[in-house]
């Protein structure tokens, strides 16, 4: 592919997601985005020098302000983008979360961070930041659980 006269290496962008459960409601996190607001797990970019799950542990506190500890991988997914030339490599882990102890500082553009049952979070799936949201969710829900071992990190 070549981008502004440019050879392009193709490589998708690695994210990463919390999916954390608590009687029967998923936390989520309302952010701006181009789009306007949109609903999300705890989630973003694995940043250079960073494990998987450190990954995810950070952006759950950073998005949401709860401490989360990953039990499991739920899914690896690939998504484009729905505007532009990117593609997600999404690892969605599930597991357990502590409440902040004092009132978090959340990342630029989250606006809120709620606690929603599934068929609440379905009914929005217009105001979901990708369509990937909701199959971590349903993923889960199907019992979908994968040990940490998987994940090895050799560098």
């Amino acid at each position: 592919m070549i981008v502004n006269n440019k050879p392009h290496q193709w490589k998708p962008n690695a994210t990463v997601a919390a999916i954390i459960e608590r009687d029967g409601r998923f936390l989520m996190i309302e952010e701006e985005t181009p789009s306007g607001l949109r609903l999300n797990q705890p989630a973003g970019h694995l940043e250079r020098g960073e494990t998987l799950l450190q990954a995810v542990a950070r952006e759950a506190r950073e998005e949401s302000g709860w401490l989360f500890t990953p039990r499991g991988l739920t899914g690896i997914y690939l998504a484009d983008a729905q505007h532009g030339d990117i593609t997600y490599m999404r690892f969605a882990f599930h597991g357990d979360a502590v409440p902040p102890a004092f009132p978090p500082r959340l990342d630029v553009g989250i606006v809120a961070v709620h606690w929603l049952a599934y068929e609440d979070i379905s009914a929005q799936s217009a105001r979901l930041r990708s369509p990937v949201v909701l199959q971590c969710l349903a993923d889960y829900r199907n019992g979908i659980a994968y040990p940490l071992q998987l994940i090895r990190d050799l560098r």
